[in-house]
């Protein structure tokens, strides 16, 4: 169902059972798949494709204009999976010059206010909460959480499966698998609680442990804690993913651990 009220460009191509509530905006370069509901008030410009069975809330604005003084009016696209939930006053924009498109994959929950920047790559599965602030050009995995008001400095990588306190001001990667304070900006342990969740076994998330208490807890530097982690765990994908993701690193990873007593 179209809303009378609500502008739907003749060459926006929207797929079967589609709502579009009253004063929505749709622009004529749009792709929009079966089973989506746009809220009243949301915005889709020209670039933006969208998959199947997604909820843009009020006021959402997807595909802006890049917030980046490089773009010069290049074509790019925002390109956004299945089964998003993107709440309201969501700003995501399209790509640039440099990477071409902004991407969102399945499954996500972006809360009020977030804002996703130019040329960012965000996984499926993720929960991103209210007013959280992506600069350009940010890769965010799987299934990681981000907590309300964090805002995370432009070419960082955040790894699957992590979790970042709220209010957190990210300025290095975040290696998977673990929890950042959002005081120090430093590793506050293993994300136990999500992996299990997600149907991660007891000695899986051991392995995970122990490769972090020598990242992180051990005192090494990271290049040292690597090798370390490679002659004392036993291989898995999950130890290779870690560190591979800190030894590709070009921002540099979150502090380690540091005891109350130390601080």
């Amino acid at each position: 169902m179209i809303s009378n009220l609500a502008y739907v460009h003749p060459d926006a191509k929207l797929g079967s059972n589609v709502t579009v509530e009253p004063f929505a905006y749709i622009a004529g370069d749009v792709v929009i798949g079966d089973d989506c509901w746009i809220g009243p008030g949301a915005v889709i410009h020209d670039g933006a494709r969208i998959g199947c069975r997604c909820k843009i809330h009020t006021a959402a604005s997807i595909a802006c204009l890049p917030q980046d003084l490089k773009f010069r009016g290049e074509y790019s696209t925002a390109e956004i999976g299945d089964d998003n939930d993107i709440r309201e006053y969501v700003t995501i924009s399209r790509g640039t010059a440099s990477r071409g498109k902004t991407v969102v994959g399945s499954h996500n929950l972006l809360m009020a206010y977030v804002h996703v920047a130019h040329d960012d790559v965000i996984g499926s599965h993720c929960v991103i909460a209210n007013r959280v602030s992506f600069a350009g050009e940010v890769e965010v995995g799987d299934w990681a959480v981000v907590g309300g008001h964090a805002a995370v400095h432009q070419w960082v990588r955040i790894g699957a499966h992590s979790m970042i306190q709220g209010g957190a001001m990210i300025g290095q990667d975040v290696p998977p698998f673990v929890i950042v304070r959002n005081d120090t900006m430093r590793y506050a342990g293993v994300n136990k609680i999500g992996l299990s969740r997600r149907s991660f076994t007891a000695e899986r998330i051991e392995q995970i442990s122990n490769c972090c208490r020598i990242l992180f807890q051990s005192g090494m530097n990271y290049a040292n804690a690597c090798d370390e982690v490679e002659r004392s765990v036993a291989q898995s994908e999950d130890r290779d993913h870690l560190l591979s993701f800190i030894r590709s690193s070009k921002r540099g990873v979150i502090k380690p651990w540091l005891s109350s007593s130390e601080e």
